[in-house]
């Protein structure tokens, strides 16, 4: 999947340009557009609560703090977000809307390397790396959290998954090959580094990764 983040992860950037706080206009977080000064303080927010991300983990995530940090006032947060797990809801919402549009070179091959080397960008960049890795230690243990995760993750593979689909339709692969599986498999032993075996990040890792999941495709090993 393309890179995830903040300030341009997977090309994600928080910049409030879409999806709404949890509690405007009685949406959840994600599902209204603000405007005006409701959009420069959701971005102010979300901003913030990346940082405190960062710092202390969703454990350590308080809306007060993050309040603090925004410049806006505790009842503005607490109205809007109620909860730390609504916070990080729209903030993975806004990373999915802002999110860099997927490669179209013409090539499968490259259009994967070049999913695998944003990815690679984003982990490996201090502060979204480590925003990733606390959000995903957050889901594994607050359902709301996971099901902002899973809609995140969900988004940019639809998106890349139009690679997969061009591939099938020029006969570079088999009919029935599952785009979603495809992407997930480009990504998966890149987030293993991340968050398993500490083995670097860069693009030699993205390039195998990519290379590994063209090869399978091709076999078929993805086929429905």
């Amino acid at each position: 999947m393309a890179s995830e983040g903040v300030e341009g992860a997977e090309g994600a950037g928080v910049s409030g340009s879409s999806g709404g706080p949890g509690g405007v206009d009685g949406g959840e977080p994600g599902t209204v557009r603000p405007g005006g000064r409701t959009a420069r303080v959701r971005e102010a927010v979300l901003r913030a609560a990346g940082d405190a991300l960062v710092e202390h983990g969703f454990d350590g995530l308080d809306l007060a703090d993050v309040a603090r940090r925004a410049g806006v006032g505790k009842t503005t947060v607490y109205r809007r977000w109620s909860a730390p797990a609504g916070l990080v809801a729209d903030l993975l919402s806004d990373m999915a809307e802002q999110s860099l549009p997927r490669a179209d070179t013409g090539s499968l091959a490259e259009d994967l390397r070049a999913n695998a080397r944003l990815v690679v960008r984003t982990l490996a960049d201090p502060r979204q790396g480590a925003l990733f890795a606390a959000v995903i230690a957050a889901a594994t243990c607050d359902p709301r959290t996971a099901e902002a995760l899973h809609r995140f993750y969900a988004v940019r593979i639809a998106e890349w998954s139009g690679c997969v689909e061009a591939a099938v339709g020029r006969g570079e692969l088999p009919a029935g090959t599952d785009p979603g599986e495809v992407i997930a498999a480009v990504s998966a032993p890149l987030y293993y580094r991340l968050l398993a075996s500490g083995a670097p990040l860069d693009e030699a890792a993205a390039d195998r990764a990519a290379a590994a999941a063209v090869a399978a495709a091709r076999e078929g090993v993805y086929v429905r």
